[in-house]
This record gives structure tokens, sequence and C-alpha cells, in this order.
């Protein structure tokens, strides 16, 4: 998959892009990363990008000239990736999102700086708006990163198991489960017996219980868009059950 960056600051990349999942898939040649500095289309002998908004208010906007040559001759070489901008007005990334891109041949993400671009990049380009949430970044860049890295750990081939995407947080609609490791003691605090016992199906079980019983406590909005198997339905009872008698 083909991932172009548009940005003032490529240099933000060098560390998250060379390291760990990320770095193993460019390797493989899964993932193609390009970052564009928006400056280089600047015709000004200044580069300038930014420049005061129309109305008056505070802050810049970054100008349109720069961001349209810059995603046009990308477009022309890719031109059948989606145009991303990074913005408080984006759909909200999440794993259906994460997925749902990793169907797209190529995305090209623009970040936003300053107070934003101006509106008229969005009106001719976008195809898609990302947000990470409602609070305030610097700019577009550590949206790039998540993109980058959400969609990444999806494509077949970018972790050592298929099993380690589905079974993340949200890869079911679910928050995952408690992990442990060695040693069984630590500080007092014990692995579960069910863990230690061997029984497949009875880890199993465990893990799927307590997936639920998480996602009940920490994020009970996301059982409303999870099916329910009868098993499911079954621990959810036995978990308020538990709680109710104080376990």
């Amino acid at each position: 998959m083909k991932f172009d960056i548009l940005t003032l600051f490529t240099g933000m990349f060098s560390g998250p892009f060379d390291e760990s999942i990320i770095k193993r898939a460019k390797d493989k040649q899964l993932i193609d990363i390009s970052l564009h500095n928006i400056r280089d289309w600047a015709t000004d002998r200044h580069q300038t990008v930014d420049d005061a908004p129309y109305g008056g208010s505070a802050g810049m906007v970054m100008k349109a000239e720069p961001l349209s040559a810059c995603i046009e001759s990308i477009k022309a070489q890719q031109p059948e990736s989606t145009v991303v901008l990074t913005s408080p007005h984006g759909r909200r990334l999440n794993h259906s999102v994460a997925l749902e891109l990793t169907e797209r041949s190529g995305l090209i993400i623009v970040c936003g700086r300053y107070e934003g671009i101006d509106e008229r990049i969005r009106s001719l380009y976008a195809e898609d708006d990302i947000s990470l949430g409602d609070f305030v970044l610097s700019g577009g860049e550590i949206a790039a990163m998540a993109i980058v890295d959400s969609v990444t750990r999806l494509i077949p081939g970018a972790l050592g198991s298929s099993e380690s995407a589905e079974s993340d947080s949200f890869g079911d609609g679910l928050l995952e489960y408690p992990h442990y490791t060695r040693p069984p003691d630590f500080k007092g605090l014990t692995v579960p017996e069910t863990l230690l016992s061997g029984n497949h199906e009875l880890i199993r079980k465990w893990r799927r219980k307590e997936s639920l019983r998480k996602t009940r406590t920490l994020r009970p909005d996301l059982l409303s868009n999870v099916t329910l198997t009868r098993e499911d339905r079954k621990l959810l009872t036995e978990i308020e059950q538990e709680e109710a008698s104080g376990m």
C-alpha cells in the first residue's frame, strides 16, 4: 500500500516510521511511504505556505496554491490514491475506519497546521476527513502517524501472526482480555489459574468472558454494536451476578 504524506515537518516521521512494525512492513515491501514537504511547491523565494485569514482573526491559514500543486503532482503519479485530510471536522478514526482504509490502493494524507487549511482545498480535493478525537493537536502529523500505523497492522503479513490483529482490542468490537506472562506470582498478584490449566477450551471461554467484562466496565457503549452470541449473553449474566454478589 502506498502512503503519501504532505507536511511542513518531514523530520517528525523519521522515528516512528523507522522502527517496529512499520519498518518491518516497509522492509517486506508491504507498504511504501513517501514524505512530501509542502514548501517545495511554494513559488516565492521565501517558500511561503501560510497567510493571514480573510475576515481577520488570530493565527494563520495554510495557502491553497502550494497545497494544490503538491496534491496534483502526487495525484498525477497515484491517480487511484485517496486524498485524506487530518482535521477535527473528520470522522473519528477507529478500527472499522482503519479496516476500510486498507481497501484503498493508496492514501494521500494532508497534515494541517496553524489555524487550518484554505477551505478550497477541501472542496477541490478532499475525499475523506479523519480526526483522532475531540482535542487539539499542533498539527496533523501525529494523526497521520496514527492512520499509517492502524492501517499497516491490518495489512496481511505486517504482523507476525494474523491472530494478533484479529484479537486486538476492537478487532471483534470488544476490548481485549487481560494478558499475563512469567512469573506466575508478582508482588502477591497471581496469574488466573485457568490460564495455567492447559485446557484450551476453558482458556478461550475465560478470555471471552474477561473481554466482555472489560468492555462492559470501561466501554459499555461498544456492546450495543456487537452481535452477541448465546454464550456471550450467558457470560454477561454470570458477570452481572458476580458483580452483584461482590465477587
